[in-house]
């Protein structure tokens, strides 16, 4: 494993967990718990991609959410750029929710 290839593992980690600050303001749930967050690149040179949905797509933070995603992962070191692709393919439902975020919300 090369030395970029674990950076960029940690790196990974390092968005998760601040994506894991970032929350629904309708929901008391994290967009990562939410299963809002469809997938994260990070290729070598630290640019990251984050395809992420929204729970509807008139969601009140349709503009604010996408942006503050991008500007928390764009403060992490060492990412160069951040970039956040809304899609609602698929659509986003409740089963896309983890176990915890079901818990919170009192759906278990």
């Amino acid at each position: 494993m090369s030395t970029t290839e674990i950076n960029t593992n940690e790196l990974g980690e390092k968005i998760v967990n601040v994506l894991k600050t970032i929350y629904d303001p309708e929901i008391p749930v994290d967009i990562y718990e939410l299963g809002l967050i469809y997938d994260v690149f990070v290729n070598e040179d630290f640019e990251v991609k984050i395809l992420m949905t929204l729970t509807t797509p008139n969601c009140p933070v349709a503009e604010s959410l996408p942006l503050e995603v991008e500007d928390k992962v764009k403060s992490l070191k060492p990412v160069k750029d951040a970039e956040v692709e809304i899609t609602f393919d698929p659509p986003w439902t409740q089963e896309l929710m983890s176990e915890e975020a079901k818990l919170e919300l009192g759906m278990l």
